[in-house]
């Protein structure tokens, strides 16, 4: 029998998914601090005796990611090379009985709502006056803020609101001291982020009220930029693309994920719209503020996603040009609605599919890049890589947009700054530049 180590605590946090995971660990975080522990996130080296995972349970490919890693830190603990392994987020709140089953050497498995009771077991106390404390783990100059947790959408294919819950809106009074504390911090660009951005506000204050919370943030000193993710098309607030239009911090920019445009997968999708709204709406977007970028996600291999609404699907991308444009296969996921139907698309046409959605958008990238070099824009730097200084700009989303890449060699920019940069030369997904007024090496 292995004995325990004697070194103190060190508790390393594992975040998997997307960035609305990132902000829970950065909040499980802040809190473990605030109770005087040591706290690390996603350490390789000295990684702690005490491992967090907040796990992803989405789709297939997260949900396997998700379990691989609880297995790769049950058998760590098995060797003890760590005393305890906690697990908590979406696919422990979703399979938290068949997880403990069949993986009983984990100490605990938590929910998505269960941070206190999470904590008592780490040890420390939740405190409630830490309005806006997290342990942030994006670069300094921009950081996530959840605006909502969970999703009233009754969408047929997702398994958020099984995971997340009923939407339930943060109070603007709290976001403002939250989005405070990070600009102190030297945060500049704030990323909003929710499940659905456009039902801000309809259960705490009875209407839509994602303008009055920008209205709100872009008052804060040191904010520069404000990005929003992760709108829904049907009811959006169209007050919010006059305040983009006039206001110069909010980014022109937006996620609004679309999912499909046939009539009848949109219908037993449950999405509330037709390819006509739709296209009208994004029509609306770009008559508003002709400079938006859009970006959106599509899911191909729904069932009963025929060759022909699958064409319909290929021609409306060609025609709409999405500034950006991500696309997924269908996921057959228990307790969702679509889970009754038939996953009746082999495999293979459904790889096929996405591929041919992404070979035509590739070609759309490509075609609007090239049509930047030359242009100047004000951009951020995020990071130093290899030879490269890489930044954004207010067109670009950390991780999933394009990135603006600066011969390190050359020049000399730092991480966080605001640098004017004429583009040079681009592919599909890079711009490469030269900063405007910047002395060389």
């Amino acid at each position: 029998m292995r004995t325990k180590s004697l070194k103190k605590n060190k508790i390393n946090v594992i975040t998997l998914g997307c960035s609305k995971n990132v902000y829970d660990s950065e909040v499980l975080m802040g809190q473990l601090r605030a109770n005087g522990k040591e706290v690390t996130h996603e350490a390789t080296k000295d990684e702690g005796n005490i491992i967090v995972i907040n796990t992803c349970g989405f789709i297939d490919n997260a949900k396997e990611e998700s379990v691989n890693t609880i297995l790769e830190y049950a058998e760590k603990k098995e060797q003890g090379l760590v005393d305890k392994v906690f697990v908590t987020g979406c696919l422990s709140e979703r399979y938290r009985p068949d997880l403990e089953k069949e993986i009983p050497n984990i100490d605990q498995f938590f929910g998505t709502t269960e941070l206190p009771l999470l904590l008592k077991a780490l040890g420390a106390d939740y405190k409630h006056e830490l309005i806006g404390e997290r342990l942030t783990t994006t670069p300094k100059n921009y950081a996530y803020l959840k605006i909502a947790e969970g999703c009233d959408r009754p969408c047929s294919f997702c398994a958020i609101p099984l995971m997340r819950g009923k939407h339930k809106s943060t109070p603007i009074e709290h976001l403002v001291i939250e989005a405070e504390k990070l600009a102190k911090n030297g945060v500049k660009e704030l990323i909003l982020i929710a499940q659905d951005l456009t039902y801000y506000g309809l259960d705490l204050y009875k209407k839509r009220n994602l303008a009055e919370l920008l209205e709100a943030l872009v008052k804060i000193e040191g904010i520069e930029w404000i990005r929003l993710h992760y709108a829904f098309p049907t009811g959006f607030p169209m007050d919010v693309l006059e305040l983009m239009k006039r206001e110069p911090k909010i980014c022109n920019y937006l996620d609004i994920p679309l999912q499909h445009i046939s009539d009848s997968v949109l219908k037993s999708m449950r999405r509330g719209t037709t390819q006509e709204k739709t296209t009208k709406l994004i029509q609306e977007f770009r008559a508003l503020v002709p400079e938006m970028t859009i970006r959106t996600t599509l899911i191909v291999g729904y069932p009963g996603e025929t060759e022909e609404d699958f064409n319909t699907l290929k021609n409306w991308v060609e025609e709409m040009r999405f500034e950006r444009l991500g696309c997924f296969t269908y996921s057959h996921e228990e307790n969702t609605h679509a889970y009754l139907l038939e996953d009746d698309v082999p495999e293979e046409v459904k790889q096929d599919r996405a591929a041919q959605i992404m070979d035509i958008q590739a070609q759309i990238s490509w075609d609007l890049n090239q049509e930047k070099i030359g242009q100047t824009f004000k951009c951020v730097i995020d990071r130093k890589e290899g030879e490269h200084f890489v930044g954004r700009t207010e067109f670009d989303s950390p991780d999933v947009d394009n990135e603006v890449l600066i011969d390190a060699s050359k020049f000399y920019l730092k991480t966080g700054d605001f640098v004017d940069l004429k583009i040079i030369d681009a592919t599909e997904f890079d711009l490469y530049a030269e900063p405007v007024e910047v002395s060389s090496k």
